[in-house]
């Protein structure tokens, strides 16, 4: 089982974020020391506690390693944990609370409004024919609007778009539910999409295909648009907007979405609920954005900023 874990993980990291080989070939060393030391303590990747990782790191120190290759250990299984924690496998993330040694707590990139309304504008623009960039523009607006996981988009049903809704139906993780509002922009691409996507349904229909019950439905064996196909497709999305394209992934859309809406006054449970996050931790991430950004604008602008150098 342990195994699957990491071959799943690998891959996935492996077509998101481009990773060279020498990089899986590190994570894959990482995670099976881990899952070794799990076998002979009664655990596996499924069970395993916040306890059994800090005794892990422990046994690492015991043993000489070097604080860098224990941050890279803990770094390795603390991104394994992201992973299943988004895919649905566990219902909690045992490494969230776990500091590294001598590590400074990471916080996620996020995208300005800037850069956002950049990508929104670009998306109408990118694909060959006119049906891909309505597709196009009404993923990047959903995204945006709604902070929804890629996973949880791409595998939307069409019927929780049926009626020009203010508010959609997400399944998330575990089959949990959340009602999440849309924007006006948001509403607009998805009537557009929405009409287009039918009429090419029922085309398809006539010629004996079968319907699709997914928003974005694919040629593929999953019956809708890959996670991976639409990381391929953001990428393609920011290269037209002029927004380096390393610095823009469907999650980091989504980071965007949660910290935007802090920065506009909204509340911490109000965007707990939003991105369906099971403990408001988790979302706490986002105030710690907020205050390096605040930090970041005040030592640039603020007139008395340099006092202390003058």
């Amino acid at each position: 089982m342990q195994e699957n874990w990491i071959a799943a993980f690998l891959e996935a990291i492996a077509a998101e974020h481009n990773a060279a080989r020498n990089t899986l070939l590190s994570y894959g060393r990482d995670l099976k020391d881990f899952g070794g030391w799990l076998d002979n303590h009664g655990a596996d990747f499924e069970n395993v506690q916040r306890k059994h990782v800090e005794n892990y790191l422990i046994r690492c120190d015991a043993e000489g390693l070097a604080k860098a290759t224990r941050a890279r250990r803990l770094s390795s299984i603390k991104a394994l944990f992201r992973f299943a924690y988004g895919e649905g496998w566990r219902a909690d993330n045992p490494t969230l609370m776990i500091k590294g040694p001598g590590k400074s707590k990471h916080l996620p990139e996020t995208l300005s409004e800037n850069e956002v309304d950049r990508l929104l504008a670009a998306a109408r623009d990118v694909g060959r024919t006119s049906d891909d960039r309505l597709r196009n523009t009404c993923l990047l607006e959903l995204l945006y609007a709604t902070g929804m996981r890629v996973s949880e988009l791409v595998e939307l049903p069409v019927s929780a778009a049926r009626g020009d809704p203010q508010m959609i139906l997400v399944r998330g993780k575990g089959g949990k539910e959340r009602m999440v509002p849309l924007s006006s922009p948001a509403r607009a691409a998805l009537g557009a999409w929405l009409d287009r996507r039918d009429a090419c349904e029922e085309v398809a229909a006539k010629e004996g295909g079968k319907l699709s019950k997914y928003l974005f439905p694919s040629r593929g064996s999953a019956g809708h648009l890959t996670r991976h196909r639409f990381y391929s497709l953001i990428k393609e999305i920011a290269l037209v907007a002029e927004v380096a394209p390393g610095r823009v992934t469907p999650h980091r859309l989504r980071h965007a979405f949660a910290t935007h809406l802090l920065a506009g006054g909204a509340d911490l449970r109000s965007i707990q609920m939003l991105l369906g996050h099971a403990d408001v931790s988790t979302t706490e991430i986002y105030t710690h954005v907020l205050e390096a950004r605040l930090r970041d604008l005040v030592l640039a602008h603020h007139p008395l900023a340099d006092r202390d150098s003058d």
